[in-house]
């Protein structure tokens, strides 16, 4: 056993006066569950996404842009993604949760005494993987935002 110990000192001081580069050896980081603190929690994503659909659609839809549905229709796709935006920027603000993969559904529709179904399959680990979904509707609008949590190596 000393003559493999003299052997490796004698193998690094031979290294370091030469002059060569040294290769470090960096090991993976991937894991296959999430820390404590880097979980998602539906409970805070459902939260965020309440207050951003109170936020962007409490004042801004009236009852002009509701009668004129069929002419303002790309505005509502954009404001739709736009709100998606937010929830997704504001979740990875305020959440720690690096390895996940954030994808959010918005769906805007009328109020006119319709009744609608959103449903979404997935194929997840439900150890890791989580969904939230909040609401919003008042008079003139109904809105629904669906945030999917999924883990990633």
């Amino acid at each position: 056993m000393r003559d493999s110990t003299e052997s490796k000192m004698s193998l690094e001081e031979a290294d370091s006066s030469a002059g060569e580069n040294v290769i470090d050896i960096i090991l993976p980081t991937y894991r296959l569950k999430p820390e404590e603190s880097g979980k998602f929690y539906p409970s805070q994503a459902k939260k965020i996404a309440k207050e951003i659909l109170e936020e962007e659609l409490c004042g801004k839809v009236d009852e002009k842009w509701v009668e004129e549905w069929a002419d303002f229709g790309d505005e509502f796709e954009t404001l739709s993604k736009d709100i998606a935006d937010k929830i997704k920027e504001r979740i990875k603000c305020t959440l720690n949760i690096p390895r996940y993969k954030l994808a959010i559904q918005v769906t805007i529709g009328q109020m006119k005494d319709q009744g609608v179904r959103i449903t979404s399959r997935c194929l997840w680990d439900t150890s890791t993987d989580n969904y939230a979904t909040a609401s919003f509707q008042n008079r003139h609008v109904w809105a629904s935002a669906i945030v999917f949590g999924l883990y990633t190596d």
